[in-house]
């Protein structure tokens, strides 16, 4: 067991066992569009990532994000890892918060909803893990073994199919997010934006002098080595 990963589990199994003794904490730190966007309550998409609603959902979540989380942590380091799990978990409500807003029936639905839950966090650590070990076998559903990469992308159009339904009072858009979020974060710089940008700056500067400094033949043909600087 990797050190987030412990913290992370802990403190959700903490947040659940509060939960269970007063139901009404659920209502105040779970994600409900309408009082983030007219009560600000902006603490709300941090929160709801560590709230769950019955033994089975938080048992799942927990599992998954042993399973993945911690070989993921001991290849980036525990303070790369928990900016993912964190922005794939914030990036997962804030595509439940646009949703909610769109004019459409869905999205009126969505936004007095209460949406709980590590699961956006969850579907960013399953695209890391597809996108590092491709070729891993996971059991889809427990019983078909197929690729990482294969399984993400199944899971991916299944959700984006229902995140504009409702179906069984699953948050599929929060799981949308955390995949989006999470392939975006490790896509441009892997959070380090600066970095990305005078990287690719040294990579210019370095083709402008290979191009500059060439090398190219000279001398004569019966010379040894032709080639001058």
């Amino acid at each position: 067991m990797s050190f987030a990963v412990k913290i992370l589990i802990w403190t959700n199994v903490a947040a659940f066992l509060i939960t269970w003794l007063a139901p009404a904490v659920k209502l105040y730190l779970g994600l409900q569009p309408a009082d983030v966007l007219d009560h600000y309550s902006l603490w709300q998409p941090v929160t709801y990532m560590f709230i769950h609603d019955g033994p089975w959902h938080i048992l799942w979540n927990m599992l998954v994000l042993w399973m993945f989380g911690v070989e993921l942590e001991r290849r980036w380091g525990t303070g790369f890892f928990v900016k993912f799990y964190f922005v794939s978990g914030i990036a997962g409500a804030a595509l439940t918060l646009l949703f909610s807003v769109l004019p459409f029936s869905f999205g009126a639905g969505l936004f007095n909803s209460l949406t709980i839950g590590a699961s956006g966090a969850i579907f960013g650590l399953l695209l890391a893990y597809a996108i590092y070990f491709p070729d891993r076998r996971i059991y889809m559903y427990l019983l078909f073994a197929v690729p990482a990469k294969y399984f993400v992308l199944i899971i991916g159009a299944i959700t984006f199919l229902l995140s504009f339904s409702n179906v069984g009072g699953t948050a599929y858009t929060a799981h949308l997010g955390g995949l989006a979020g999470g392939y975006l974060f490790l896509k441009f710089g892997r959070g380090r934006p600066l970095a990305e940008l005078k990287g690719r700056y040294f990579k210019w500067k370095m083709n402008r002098l290979r191009r500059k400094f060439d090398i190219y033949s000279g001398g004569k043909a019966k010379d040894r080595d032709r080639r001058v600087h």
